[in-house]
């Protein structure tokens, strides 16, 4: 089986704070460069567990997207890539805060340039799995997202979706955004993201249950609390592990989940395993500055 990946490459400026923020002020810390953008998370850490894998996305005609493209393929990623003459490569300020959590600030740049065809639907097989980032539904490059949805129903693939991020999500509305996700879609969503898009609050096997309508799964995190699948008929819940090391931040976190429940699913795994492995690679990301695996 072959992953496809698709949606937003970035360049990630992470800040980890030492103490709160002090608005008007400075706040020390430790600023880093590192790859990002949820879809090229989700590939380089399927890669990690030995998965083959495609991204699908655009840098800018830039010093930094040459870079990207590089790390990535030093990962093992294949990469189909548009480059935009005149957008710079998306980059997002990260600011990790003493206990992990993470507030972004994202410049998409070039990954709102990604167009129809662009997608290397040519190369898609029946039992390959497209893999789309919310974030590909909720910009300019919607239209390259739905083509490549078509394109994957039409081969006979699988395919799952992540719900991006709670506020452009609330922009958007939820109705818009469950309308473009395939009914038998896989769909990845924290629980912020999943009560925006269910209207209400819950635990994670709540609101995986709320999600899951109309012949769609759902996978609902709880950060390094409970995660939970559902397909509406029936619910597996899983807590996390405890941290064996203190956390660096949590970016990525949420992008390695999926590429853990993705990877187990193609060994035909239940899904507590597939949430297992979810939590797994989730707490390697949790352990690592930035969204990706360090290049071994």
């Amino acid at each position: 089986m072959t992953f496809y990946c698709l949606g937003d490459l970035m360049v990630d400026v992470v800040a980890r704070l030492f103490g709160p923020l002090a608005e008007g002020s400075d706040s020390p810390g430790v600023i880093s460069y590192v790859g990002g953008g949820s879809a090229a998370n989700t590939a380089a850490w399927l890669t990690r567990v030995g998965e083959s894998t495609v991204f699908v996305g655009a840098i800018g005609d830039d010093p930094a997207g040459q870079s990207q493209v590089e790390s990535l393929h030093r990962l093992g990623v294949d990469v189909r890539f548009r480059v935009d003459r005149t957008r710079p490569t998306g980059t997002c300020l990260v600011l990790v805060a003493p206990a992990g959590e993470r507030t972004m600030v994202p410049d998409p740049g070039a990954n709102l340039s990604l167009l129809e065809h662009d997608v290397p639907v040519e190369e898609f097989r029946t039992g390959d799995h497209l893999h789309v980032s919310g974030y590909a539904l909720l910009r300019d490059s919607r239209d390259a997202a739905l083509h490549a949805i078509a394109a994957a129903a039409r081969a006979g693939m699988t395919v799952s979706v992540g719900a991006a991020s709670a506020a452009p999500l609330q922009q958007l509305g939820a109705e818009e955004f469950l309308r473009m996700v395939p009914d038998d879609a896989l769909l990845f969503a924290n629980e912020k993201e999943a009560g925006v898009l269910v209207g209400l609050s819950g635990d994670a096997a709540d609101l995986a249950r709320a999600l899951a309508t109309g012949g769609r799964q759902a996978v609902v995190t709880a950060g390094s609390g409970v995660a939970a699948w559902s397909n509406g008929e029936a619910t597996a819940s899983r807590e996390a592990e405890p941290l064996d090391s203190p956390e660096l931040d949590t970016t990525g976190a949420g992008d390695a989940f999926a590429a853990g429940f993705l990877a187990a699913r193609t060994r035909d795994a239940s899904p507590e395993v597939c949430l297992r492995d979810g939590h797994a690679l989730a707490a390697a990301a949790c352990r690592t500055t930035g969204g990706r695996p360090e290049p071994r």
